[in-house]
């Protein structure tokens, strides 16, 4: 091939190369042309779609609680000692309406209500023709609602997938659980106490572990509905605790309320009478009252005390249910519940070292426990002569039930006081108010209360049960109702290694042909406590005990007599 032949080839091969590559050029162009089309294409149907339906179909007013995601109460389960479910979520339905694309609110009215019959037509018809672009319709749809709404097919109206809260136990903890409202706030009890903590993020997937135990909750719920019925009481309230910790096992107030159906309950029902409710408690007031002496020294275990006149002070006149003749020894007191006794006993204390000790018992301070629901102390602000002798047993100041459960929990435990907690394994610092051994020995008052003294129907064979009766006339207009009482008892036991106390409170219960138509706490209180011990105890794994060794009676023998031959012979022995 010549040079000239070859320039023409190379020339003509060039060329060919030179439009390849322009098509090719020509080709991209056109490509991102398309996908930069296509991007802009999708990014306005985008913003259109978002303008449908999130913008033009949802006023800016919108409740708090609202998603466009699927709404979520996320809340932690509540769970008994054991693991039982307390409190837990379930998902749940609400449907809510634009009524601008309604066409006819009348026969969608209708529809509606046929589908919800709990919902007035006239309620929905005007929410329909409001022609807002959101009125809710109904909030937590059952199953069958859900369907019924879903089948309808009608424009306009939305199902939201949500979760309510729902208590599985019904009435049974409904005063220390509460309950939450329709956005899964807390309202009452735990679920508000604990709020934050149910609704952190961090817990979520969580259980809240309470120190309640389901068996020991159901056995006094039953025992105490049982009592009202039979002593025909207004109301009733009763815990179990155990004294070596401060945790709450049970805790019961009737009237009581369903918290999955709040809204029919009434404020009586909603009031927790234990930690809420503020009494004169009456006798079980006393167990403070001896412990403070035998401990500060102020009186010995067989000092004697004329009961036989009762104790005039001004216009007050304090005198016994069942007056004794002659005296009585500090145990005897004790046993057979001497309002006259109790008082001297009092003012041989003296006003200071009184009120200092009933402090130290966290009667005058407020209750640490995790609920919202707390009242308070009422106690005068001069402690005169009259409060010292009155408030010894169990008048002139008012506490809560739970109050008096904190204080002779430490009484009896050994003298450590603990705060009442509903939190299971919570650490739990105690605090000593009184020695050992004092302790030790109103344990052996206690039972005697119990084998000889007015608490002998919460005698229990074989759980060696202690404690203590009350009975207290109402307060009213600035005097008593002599025929209205807060009827008590106090129970503890096994006294040999204490572990749990009882108490057992009844509103104006009614004698009956079984109790003599009495009323007192020995009458209807003390068998209440018994019947809780005595089905709880194989619950909780308490093994009865031979009360007949001699080791257990030697134990807890007390010769509450010991000195009555030397008052018979010299009654200026007796104060």
């Amino acid at each position: 091939m010549t040079a000239a032949h070859y320039g023409i080839h190379w020339k003509h091969v060039m060329k060919h190369e030179l439009e390849a590559q322009a098509q090719v050029e020509t080709s991209q162009q056109r490509l991102w042309i398309v996908i930069i089309a296509f991007v802009c294409a999708f990014a306005v149907l985008s913003l259109r779609l978002f303008d449908i339906s999130v913008l033009k179909d949802i006023p800016a007013n919108l409740p708090a609680n609202y998603s466009a995601q699927p709404l979520t109460l996320d809340r932690a389960d509540i769970v008994d000692r054991n693991g039982d479910p307390l409190a837990s979520n379930l998902r749940t339905s609400s449907v809510f309406a634009n009524a601008r694309l309604i066409d006819n609110p009348a026969e969608v009215a209708k529809m509606l209500h046929h589908a919800l019959p709990d919902q007035p037509y006239n309620t929905l018809y005007e929410k329909l023709k409001s022609k807002k672009s959101f009125v809710w319709i109904k909030r937590n749809l059952t199953p069958d609602e859900e369907y019924a709404v879903n089948r309808l097919g009608i424009p306009g109206l939305t199902l939201e997938e949500g979760q309510t809260r729902v208590y599985p136990q019904g009435n049974l903890f409904s005063h220390i659980l509460g309950y939450v409202d329709v956005d899964g706030t807390g309202i009452a009890g735990v679920e508000k106490y604990m709020d934050k903590y149910m609704k952190d993020t961090l817990n979520q997937g969580e259980q809240l572990k309470l120190s309640l135990d389901l068996r020991v909750q159901n056995i006094l719920y039953t025992i105490l509905s049982q009592g009202v019925s039979e002593f025909k009481a207004i109301g009733a309230n009763g815990v179990v605790m155990d004294v070596t910790n401060g945790e709450i096992l049970g805790m019961v107030s009737l009237p009581d309320f369903d918290p999955n159906n709040v809204k029919e309950s009434k404020d009586p029902q909603r009031f927790n009478r234990n930690t809420l409710g503020v009494y004169e408690m009456g006798s079980t007031f006393k167990t403070i009252t001896i412990a403070n002496a035998l401990d500060s020294g102020a009186v010995s275990l067989y000092d004697s005390y004329d009961v036989s006149q009762p104790i005039h002070y001004g216009n007050f006149t304090i005198k016994d249910f069942h007056p004794e003749n002659g005296a009585l020894t500090v145990p005897e007191i004790l046993m057979h519940s001497s309002n006259v006794g109790t008082a001297k006993i009092a003012l041989d204390v003296g006003k200071k070292r009184q009120r200092e000790f009933i402090n130290e018992l966290g009667l005058m301070s407020p209750l640490e426990i995790e609920l919202p629901e707390r009242g308070n102390s009422v106690y005068p602000d001069v402690w005169a002569d009259i409060h010292s002798m009155t408030i010894a047993f169990g008048h002139g100041m008012a506490i809560t039930p739970l109050h008096l459960v904190q204080a002779v929990s430490a009484i009896v435990n050994g003298g450590t006081f603990y705060p009442a907690t509903l939190i299971k394994g919570k650490k739990n610092t105690g605090r000593q108010v009184i020695s050992a051994a004092t302790s030790e020995t109103m344990r052996k008052l206690m039972r005697l209360v119990v084998t000889d003294g007015t608490g002998s129907k919460a005698n229990i064979k074989g759980y060696l049960v202690g404690g203590k009766t009350g009975t207290a006339e109402k307060a009213s207009h600035g005097g008593y109702n002599h025929h209205a009482m807060l009827s008590s008892f106090v129970g503890v036991y096994p006294l040999n290694k204490p572990r749990y106390l009882v108490l057992v409170m009844l509103d104006e219960p009614q004698g009956n042909k079984e109790t003599g138509g009495f009323a007192t706490g020995g009458m209807t209180a003390a068998p209440l406590v018994g019947k809780i011990i005595e089905q709880m105890s194989p619950v909780l794994s308490i093994e009865p005990v031979d009360e007949s060794s001699k080791t257990l009676q030697k134990a807890f023998y007390v010769d509450y007599k010991r000195k009555h031959s030397e008052f018979a012979a010299n009654p200026d022995l007796a104060r």
